[in-house]
């Protein structure tokens, strides 16, 4: 997992690829958060016709593919987090705090269930 000085360097390489691309006027949260959309969509498209198995076992050139994808959204998400001044680290650890509570390990093991299901 990144740590807080991996996201900031991250968030400061973003600011200063679109800022010299004169992007920073299209990055709005609406915008950023659209094309996270895209890319998450993009994402999909190399899993949706695999079985379960398949989808853990993908060739070395659709497994490249893939870690594209994964990029894309990793930095949308912390250009977006940048934009809305969201500490994702911060977030995402309170995040999993909750989950902790909505899903206790001991009740839920082995579950798929939502937590409003138990």
């Amino acid at each position: 997992m990144p740590n807080q000085s991996d996201l900031l360097m991250l968030r400061d390489k973003l600011r200063a690829f679109a800022e010299a691309r004169d992007w920073d006027q299209f990055h709005s949260p609406k915008n950023l958060s659209m094309a996270l959309m895209v890319e998450v969509a993009e994402l999909m498209e190399h899993f949706q016709w695999l079985t379960e198995a398949q989808s853990f076992d993908l060739a070395a050139e659709n497994k490249n593919a893939v870690s594209e994808e994964l990029a894309d959204i990793l930095l949308y998400l912390v250009r977006l987090s940048d934009k809305l001044g969201v500490d994702l680290l911060e977030a995402a650890l309170h995040k999993l705090e909750k989950n902790a509570v909505k899903y206790p390990a001991e009740q839920v093991r082995g579950s798929a269930k939502k937590y409003s299901d138990y």
